[in-house]
């Protein structure tokens, strides 16, 4: 194989490696939930990561370790790619370790949820921080063709939309516990809203669309 095609095949595998992050991400809530309403029923989830606690858990788990170990092999363009990749992986694979507490958790079990929320909130700023820096650079040398300035745009909404997630998902833990907003499953929907977009701006990145 010479080394132009040598080349060809290791940009198609990293285009290929956007891409299956894209999808976990963007399929995940979707699985979620119609996996546990086929097999165990009921509604949806106060949030994500209590799926952990429903039949759906090994599916959960195990996306977060394949979000994580690809967050691993992931190498861009500069060191920074790798360093926010690695830290992505380990953010990712403790949020999985760690699960959420649940429902009348012991002291434990809430130290190891703060854990999970502390790894889960890394991941989603890590994530963040791919849309709006790293996706977003161009080379100094060549000019942005039409297609990359639209991905930008895409990668900034994806990146903006993953941070307001964060801000109102915060902001929602400190409404009473008897608030009414609670029966929409607000956590829920913040998260997987923000995962979604964390799967498009990588689908866009893998060139599955808007691509030169």
């Amino acid at each position: 194989m010479d080394l132009s095609a040598q080349n060809d095949s290791l940009v198609v595998s990293y285009l290929d490696l956007r891409k299956a992050i894209g999808i976990i991400g963007m399929a995940l809530p979707f699985v979620l939930v119609f996996g546990k309403f086929v097999i165990q029923g009921g509604g949806i989830q106060s949030s994500m990561s209590s799926y952990y606690y429903t039949v759906m858990r090994d599916v959960f788990v195990g996306s977060l370790w394949a979000i994580g170990v690809f967050l691993g092999a992931y190498r861009g363009y500069a060191k920074i790619d790798s360093i926010a990749g690695n830290l992505a992986c380990l953010f990712a694979l403790g949020t999985a370790l760690f699960p959420t507490g649940p429902d009348h958790a012991t002291a434990q079990q809430i130290a190891i949820g703060n854990l999970h929320g502390f790894f889960a909130l890394s991941l989603f700023l890590t994530l963040a921080f791919f849309a709006l820096v790293l996706f977003r650079k161009t080379d100094y040398a060549k000019s942005p063709t039409p297609q990359k300035l639209k991905r930008n745009i895409v990668y900034t909404i994806c990146g903006y939309a993953m941070l307001a997630c964060i801000v109102l998902s915060i902001l929602v833990r400190f409404l009473p516990g008897s608030s009414s907003v609670f029966n929409l499953a607000p956590i829920f929907w913040l998260e997987a809203l923000a995962i979604f977009a964390f799967g498009v701006s990588w689908l866009v990145k893998g060139e599955a669309i808007m691509k030169d």
